[in-house]
């Protein structure tokens, strides 16, 4: 049976990084602001009064320290707190297109691929900034690719499940080669005036090439040993923003129409379904826990990501068995754990076992087993 393999990927980081010192700093004149405004009413106890953020509390609750952006200054000024990103006319590329493209060109170029030997496009992400056509159509007409294309979300973990969903288009030969990419502007549904939230979440895009081995050029590819994908329903992670909000009005624009979460409900609940996720498939096919060379895992929170790795492995989180990009890029939603596998591959040696995890909103989890390989 063929061998089908991750023969490359690719990534866009935008050129523009917000500190959590520049981020506090406009929240915490905002808050200022805010409680000055309506400091009646505070006095009054009709509201109250909101508190101030500070660089040790999101360090200490993420292991955050910065974040890429598409629009620097609309998220720090505080009259505005959010991205200011112009619409674009129908007859140019959409912003998700460019970023797609940028990290599709990169894959690319690194699996040895042109155009004509890709023929299918999976958009996998946690928003898409339009319902139809496709993201996936425009980037395949943008890149020349003949085939198909769609989009597909699963939150946090849309890219493992576009993952598995390319291999079985490759396994089923309704695809030779696919392209799967992850344009994440969380900026834009990040509220930015959350205090347990604001500092979360950066823009990113990833992108990645699945294929056969018998038709890939790359010398050194991961070979896609099993993929598993896991879902329970919880509110404890939710974006009410649809297309039924104009249908009630009195919804319009309320906080729940932005990222929300039970931020501790999410960490005690999630924790221990994607380790045991993570360590029920490798025994499956009967891969012990120190077989594993290295843990590519969703980039929410360093504090969930070090209890998950302790209940696989039985020790202490590393940078060389998990490596993260959370100090530098925050939380970029389905994007996160490939980019830790773009950045921290290539000191890998054949044969060593690796697992791509990522798990979010849904619940969802999603498990990809590679094998580091030579052609």
């Amino acid at each position: 049976m063929s061998r089908i393999v991750i023969s490359g990927t690719g990534l866009f980081t935008p050129g523009e990084s917000i500190s959590n010192e520049e981020l506090v700093s406009s929240f915490n004149t905002y808050v200022d602001n805010y409680n000055s405004k309506h400091e009646k009413e505070i006095g009054e106890g009709k509201l109250e009064a909101k508190e101030k953020s500070s660089v040790e509390f999101i360090e200490k609750a993420s292991g955050i320290k910065s974040r890429f952006v598409m629009d620097k200054a609309g998220v720090l000024d505080p009259e505005v707190m959010c991205p200011r990103i112009p619409a674009r006319s129908n007859g140019n590329a959409s912003i998700q297109c460019d970023m797609s493209v940028a990290a599709a060109k990169e894959a690319m170029e690194q699996a040895g691929k042109s155009p004509e030997d890709i023929d299918a496009v999976i958009v996998a992400c946690s928003n898409m900034e339009r319902p139809y056509p496709a993201m996936a159509i425009e980037i395949q007409n943008a890149l020349g690719i003949d085939g198909f294309g769609f989009d597909m979300n699963v939150a946090c973990s849309t890219a493992t499940f576009g993952i598995q969903t390319a291999v079985d288009s490759v396994f089923r030969n309704s695809a030779k080669a696919v392209l799967m990419v992850n344009p994440e502007i969380c900026s834009g549904h990040l509220n930015f005036k959350d205090r347990d939230s604001h500092f979360i979440f950066g823009d990113v895009c990833t992108a990645v090439i699945i294929e056969k081995e018998e038709t890939c050029q790359r010398k050194d590819p991961f070979e896609i040993i099993a993929t598993k994908l896991k879902t329970r329903f919880s509110n404890n992670i939710r974006n009410n923003f649809g297309f039924l909000n104009r249908a009630d009005p009195d919804g319009v624009g309320t906080k729940d129409k932005l990222f929300v979460q039970q931020g501790r409900k999410v960490f005690k609940e999630v924790v221990p379904l994607a380790a045991e996720l993570i360590t029920g498939h490798l025994a499956e096919h009967r891969i012990k826990p120190e077989d594993i060379r290295r843990i590519w895992l969703h980039q929410a929170n360093m504090n969930m990501n070090q209890l998950i790795c302790k209940k696989i492995m039985g020790t202490e989180i590393t940078h060389d068995l998990a490596p993260t990009i959370l100090d530098t890029y925050a939380n970029t939603a389905s994007a996160g754990s490939v980019i830790c596998f773009h950045k921290y591959n290539e000191d890998l040696k054949e044969d060593d076992i690796g697992v791509i995890c990522s798990f979010g909103a849904g619940y969802s989890i999603g498990n990809v087993i590679v094998r580091k390989i030579a052609l």
